[in-house]
């Protein structure tokens, strides 16, 4: 089995609570508004990490990560961006078996035509009335994601 750890909108916080969550994994996937090289420094020390960039990422070192990106692992395709609603393709055609994305705040699992959708929510600062919240992936011969709410 492999497990990702899914991580989004974090604008500059990484909470223990989330570096705690996220111990075991085989990669951690941060799906967009950083806010800081901090928080990869942190996510870095956990497992290897994929990372977009995110709406807030404006700073100059934000320009080493792409907008969009595709992990392969365990034979899957994962597509990673940071605003689903900025797909410009479909993912079920290109062969992806999940998109990941953030941006919204709001935790969120569906399936779309066959691919997994996931938005793990906002790991950061407390926004309105969200939940604080990471998400797993675990690659079986299936697919399957979890959310996590974490404490604040």
């Amino acid at each position: 089995m492999t497990s990702i750890g899914l991580i989004s909108d974090t604008h500059g916080l990484l909470r223990p609570q989330a570096i705690q969550a996220l111990q075991g994994v085989d990669l951690i996937v941060h799906a967009g508004d950083i806010g800081s090289l901090d928080v990869i420094a942190g996510l870095s020390a956990i497992a290897p990490v994929r990372v977009v960039r995110g709406n807030i990422d404006k700073a100059t070192w934000a320009h080493q990560f792409p907008a969009d990106d595709v992990v392969k692992i365990a034979g899957k395709y994962l597509y990673v961006l940071h605003n689903r609603h900025e797909i410009t393709l479909d993912p079920a055609a290109a062969g992806f078996d999940v998109v990941i994305s953030g941006h919204s705040h709001q935790p969120s699992i569906d399936r779309v035509g066959g691919v997994l959708f996931v938005n793990p929510g906002s790991a950061g600062p407390r926004r309105f009335t969200l939940p604080i919240a990471i998400a797993k992936l675990y690659i079986r011969q299936t697919i399957e994601a979890e959310l996590q709410e974490l404490s604040a």
